[in-house]
């Protein structure tokens, strides 16, 4: 099934530079503010994940109980990504004016904490209304090709968004570290991309399933529900995703302060930028191919070899220290995140109806946002806060941290291998 829009050139330019203006944004902010809470404003390891776990906590329950329902109720998809985007925008600079007033250094990272939670809500309404937007638009056989370049043209804004990051942070070079944020300056720039980025919206139609009705795999389905074998499926792809995700992620607040230790390799921001933008460079040289890759290999074996390339990253970053090593590690953590993200989404969309869209694609989402804290906060944390406290050296006691998460992510893998054996997901919502 083709492209299911009149215009798809000027569809994909208004996709494209909201995706790239948003990466820029999240690279410039959220790669460093990790830094900021934990070298700068001393919290302990397990509570600067408090920074991405409760955002994203409130983040998955609104998309459930609130947003997902509205979207498909009212089939509003870029009203609500335009809402999202200027009030976070207006939120964030909010968190800066906030955290200034402390007293204590602490009590600033704490309100930092508390109030990305409170914008977190607003930017719900975007998350949710985009992954429906995209189902809306394309149709089963591009939405993974669509995806993969969609990540790739955000890689390209992630890297720009690093590279001003780790100029800014510390003023560059001149001031002292956490400058950036200290000031404001990050605050400020994020916030005025938010509002930037709701420019190319209005290329975009508004979206709704109406647009283009089901996908093939529920023609035969008028009452708009997931037949229950179908249903059981995508449940237990859910749960292979959970522990793809939550592996794969639950190193990314951590890894930037492995890298800027004091007691470890000690980088500065600009050389930690580099390694995070090598990532960022595989994203964007595999996202123009991976919708092929999904076409000539499946989209199943696509999931399961980005998701083995994110494992083997993972066992490199636990062993070696060299730093040859650690930019060939982010190489492959960047193949996974593209694979990973393009064949989920269109293996996911298969077992969505259109008419639930928002909801159910707000079950998948969960297993991808709340990755980016819960299991830093629960698992990933505490373990080296707990190993520090023991006695052992720094950089040993994150880098068991992440065979812990290779651990995690091997065992998604066999999970979604188990699922995909004999059976391919275009098959699931016939059963």
């Amino acid at each position: 099934m083709g492209i299911l829009i009149s215009k798809p050139g000027k569809t994909f330019i208004g996709l494209s530079s909201f995706e790239m203006l948003a990466m820029f944004r999240r690279g410039l902010f959220y790669a460093y503010l990790t830094i900021y809470l934990r070298h700068y404003l001393g919290l302990s390891v397990t509570t600067t994940t408090l920074f991405a776990t409760l955002p994203m906590a409130v983040n998955i329950l609104s998309q459930n109980l609130i947003w997902g329902r509205i979207s498909d109720y009212f089939q509003l998809r870029r009203t609500l990504i335009i809402s999202g985007e200027v009030l976070a925008a207006l939120g964030t600079v909010g968190v800066w004016y906030l955290h200034r007033l402390a007293a204590a250094r602490a009590s600033a990272g704490m309100l930092i904490i508390c109030g990305l939670t409170l914008v977190e809500l607003f930017w719900s309404m975007s998350n949710i209304s985009w992954s429906a937007l995209i189902s809306d638009l394309y149709g089963e056989d591009d939405r993974g090709a669509i995806q993969g370049r969609l990540t790739s043209m955000g890689g390209v804004g992630r890297m720009a968004g690093i590279w001003m990051g780790g100029l800014l942070y510390d003023g560059l070079g001149e001031q002292f570290p956490g400058w950036g944020f200290h000031m404001g300056y990050l605050f400020f720039i994020a916030a005025g991309v938010m509002l930037i980025s709701v420019v190319p919206l209005f290329l975009l139609p508004e979206g709704g399933a109406s647009e283009v009705g089901a996908g093939p795999s529920f023609e035969n389905n008028t009452a708009g529900d997931t037949p229950v074998p179908a249903l059981r499926r995508y449940l237990i792809f859910l749960a292979g995703m959970t522990l793809i995700n939550f592996g794969r992620n639950s190193i990314a607040i951590v890894f930037p302060q492995y890298l800027s230790s004091a007691h470890g390799l000690a980088l500065d921001s600009r050389v930690m930028g580099y390694i995070l933008n090598t990532q960022s460079i595989s994203v964007v040289c595999l996202g123009w191919m991976v919708g092929w890759l999904c076409r000539h290999i499946g989209r199943e074996r696509a999931l399961l070899s980005g998701t083995l390339s994110a494992v083997i990253a993972l066992v490199m970053l636990s062993f070696n220290t060299s730093l040859p090593n650690i930019y060939l590690a982010s190489f492959l953590r960047g193949i996974g995140d593209v694979v990973i993200m393009a064949a989920a989404y269109e293996t996911a969309s298969v077992f969505i109806p259109a008419s639930m869209r928002a909801r159910r694609f707000a079950w998948f989402n969960a297993t991808f946002f709340l990755s980016w804290g819960l299991p830093g906060t629960v698992i990933i944390g505490p373990l080296i806060d707990l190993l520090i406290a023991s006695g052992m050296a720094e950089p040993v006691a994150y880098r068991l941290s992440f065979a812990t998460a290779a651990g995690l992510t091997f065992t998604g893998l066999a999970v979604q291998g188990l699922l995909f054996l004999g059976k391919r997901p275009a098959a699931y919502g016939t059963e």
